[in-house]
């Protein structure tokens, strides 16, 4: 089957050879300081449950709150905008008796980061891009969650990929460039979004360019499902990932070795985008824009990173601090692995030429 190249991944390319690019921040904690309540999320959709801090669902209840958020991001100096969709799958809407929703979500979600995205390149010539967000669900493949039964899961391999590709394709009827399938927790769950896009991409036999980024739960550098970060790149390595990185798991300061690791075998773009600092007693985070900048130009100025951004607590201010550390920084240069049999447990495996 022919596959058509996609015409996105070789304009991002060509825009990562020239510059370090930005991608946007965080939308849930720019979506609190809104204080909605029940009636914005709610609408005229009569849910059977409340609706309150579903905040994929304002793409149909208040688009203006996530059309302004994406405004706000551009305007701070980013190049790509993430969908406002990272629970918008059947699983993690059941909470809100919304599943029915999902294709509807996606696709005005894409749209509207899109129509922004591509009146800021009308503006000044610069490509902006769209990236349909997936986040990772609240099950995991991986691990039980019941203690008493160890081999116990929830949901199989088959039945996520099929959730995932309910989404991928409304992100991409959306026109969303790349498919983000970040925070990743679980190594596998990250498989059954990678298999959806090659699904969809059969389906619609055209290229969808995936970017990956994984998020870590202890300060060794593993997630959840147990993989260390050079384990994890060998495991996924075969999706010919657009980007792979970090995001979330703590600020940038902790996540440091890590991305010097992961910057020196991924032969690929790295794009990496922290919380801002870790969060303090009340759950909030305080670390301001010029610090997270000062942090993340160290990655910059070490030649480590391609595209950086923010994850939880970060803001437009922070995004706007970033842009301008970077700017006229060199981008990183990839490398070029020895050709040897890379394989992957918890823990990766090098075989000897």
């Amino acid at each position: 089957m022919s596959i058509t190249p996609s015409a996105a991944r070789k304009s991002f390319e060509a825009e990562a050879a020239k510059r370090i690019l930005i991608t946007d921040g965080a939308f849930g904690t720019q979506i609190q300081n809104r204080k909605l309540v029940e009636a914005d999320y709610m609408g005229d959709l009569a849910l059977a449950k409340d609706a309150k801090g579903n905040n994929d669902i304002l793409a149909l209840t208040r688009p203006d709150v996530p059309e302004s958020i994406h405004r706000a991001y551009f305007e701070a100096g980013a190049d790509i905008a993430c969908t406002n969709t990272f629970s918008a799958n059947t699983i993690s809407q059941a909470d809100y008796a919304a599943e029915h929703l999902v294709d509807e979500i996606n696709r005005q979600s894409a749209m509207l980061a899109r129509r922004v995205a591509d009146e800021f390149a009308a503006a000044d010539g610069r490509p902006r891009f769209v990236a349909g967000a997936i986040g990772p669900t609240n099950k995991t493949l991986s691990l039980s969650p019941d203690v008493n039964d160890p081999g116990f899961r929830e949901i199989d391999f088959d039945y996520l990929t099929a959730v995932y590709a309910q989404q991928v394709e409304a992100l991409i009827d959306g026109n969303a460039d790349f498919i983000l399938i970040e925070t990743i927790f679980d190594t596998l769950n990250a498989k059954a979004g990678i298999m959806a896009v090659r699904e969809v991409e059969r389906k619609l036999s055209r290229e969808i360019p995936i970017m990956l980024s994984m998020t870590l739960t202890d300060l060794s550098g593993r997630n959840l499902s147990g993989h260390t970060v050079e384990a994890f790149w060998y495991a996924v390595r075969h999706a010919r990932p657009l980007t792979v990185g970090l995001n979330c798991s703590f600020g940038a300061t902790q996540l440091r070795p890590h991305v010097k690791t992961l910057s020196q075998i991924a032969d690929t773009l790295i794009m990496v985008y922290p919380n801002a600092g870790l969060p303090n007693e009340l759950g909030e985070y305080d670390e301001m824009p010029d610090t997270t900048a000062a942090l993340v130009r160290e990655w910059a100025d070490g030649g480590q990173v391609n595209v950086l951004g923010g994850c939880c607590g970060s803001s437009p201010e922070h995004i706007a601090a970033m842009a301008k550390a970077v700017a006229g920084l060199t981008p990183r240069t990839r490398p070029t692995p020895e050709t040897k049999m890379r394989l992957a447990g918890l823990q990766p495996f090098v075989m000897a030429g």
